[in-house]
């Protein structure tokens, strides 16, 4: 869902300064795309998003606003953020196309990645991250284009009757003005405010990285979800050194360093305590020690 002018503002032409001075008068609702368009056929090609003013928007997004106007291409550090949204909703696409039975709630960008989070049955498998990984990379093949549109809460309540998760969302917004916006990739449909690519193929280099549950929108009082973790980049150098990263962290992972060095170890039935070894006590004893040393110099 994204915010926007009022429905009864003012039909006016908004002004739209691009970075070398020069402008261009568009009609209210005019879409980025076409802008951009009138730019340049390889600009176009190459965009991720625009940002008006410095807010980001895709190019399926009306402009409601003038100011200054930037095209968002894969060299902008804003742009990885707005691919790994869409590549979010990629992989619910995926995953919708295995297991129809997922209900889906929600599939923002992080930091080194994006999540996404499904009601299903029983736990997500290795086997299953497996299926959903190649499921999206034919997702990503087909060049599948993002297509917007804004709709009414009633429309929405009809589009996600099947969806309990997206219809506790919309009660949120009971009474706003805010503008509803759903986005298809084939036959997928979701509940966002966008950004997005525009279409599949730009999502090239990911790698879903694990599943675990989390509770509907954090509350322990809710119910249990499966949220899956992946990454994206633009280039795979950078999407393989991610992981390679990941995987050296994973090798000093105090839980693994601890057995591997025969210092403690953990036991799944009582989680959060450790139990040491003599050579771990012995250790831990020195450790002691010294801070209780330099506590008293």
């Amino acid at each position: 869902m994204s915010a926007g002018a009022p429905a009864n503002a003012p039909e006016t032409n908004l002004i739209l300064t691009l970075p070398d001075g020069s402008t261009r008068e568009v009609p209210v609702g005019t879409l980025p795309r076409e802008v951009v368009g009138t730019i340049g056929a390889r600009l176009l090609q190459a965009a991720i998003a625009v940002a008006v003013d410095g807010e980001v928007q895709d190019l399926m997004t009306p402009l409601r606003q003038s100011g200054a106007f930037v095209v968002i291409t894969d060299k902008d550090p804003r742009a990885l953020g707005v691919m790994r949204h869409s590549a979010a909703h990629a992989l619910a696409t995926a995953v919708r196309r295995l297991r129809p039975d997922a209900k889906i709630g929600f599939g923002p960008a992080i930091d080194d990645g994006f999540y996404y989070d499904f009601e299903v049955p029983t736990p997500f498998t290795p086997d299953d991250l497996e299926k959903f990984e190649a499921e999206m990379k034919k997702v990503c093949g087909e060049k599948l284009p993002f297509v917007r549109a804004e709709v009414s809460q009633d429309e929405a309540k009809r589009l996600f009757v099947d969806d309990p998760l997206k219809l506790e969302r919309l009660e949120d917004f009971n009474g706003s003005d805010e503008i509803i916006s759903t986005y298809t990739d084939g036959p997928f449909i979701d509940l966002c405010r966008g950004p997005h690519v525009q279409d599949t193929s730009y999502i090239k280099h990911f790698k879903l990285l694990s599943a675990a549950g989390a509770y509907w929108r954090g509350d322990e009082k809710r119910q249990m979800l499966q949220r899956i973790y992946a990454t994206a980049f633009f280039k795979k150098d950078e999407l393989d050194a991610h992981l390679h990263n990941l995987e050296e962290a994973r090798k000093r992972d105090h839980r693994v360093l601890g057995k591997a060095l025969d210092l403690f170890y953990l036991n799944p039935v009582a989680p959060g305590a450790v139990f040491w070894t003599p050579k771990g006590t012995q250790l831990y004893n020195a450790l002691e020690g010294f801070v209780r040393e330099r506590q008293r110099d």
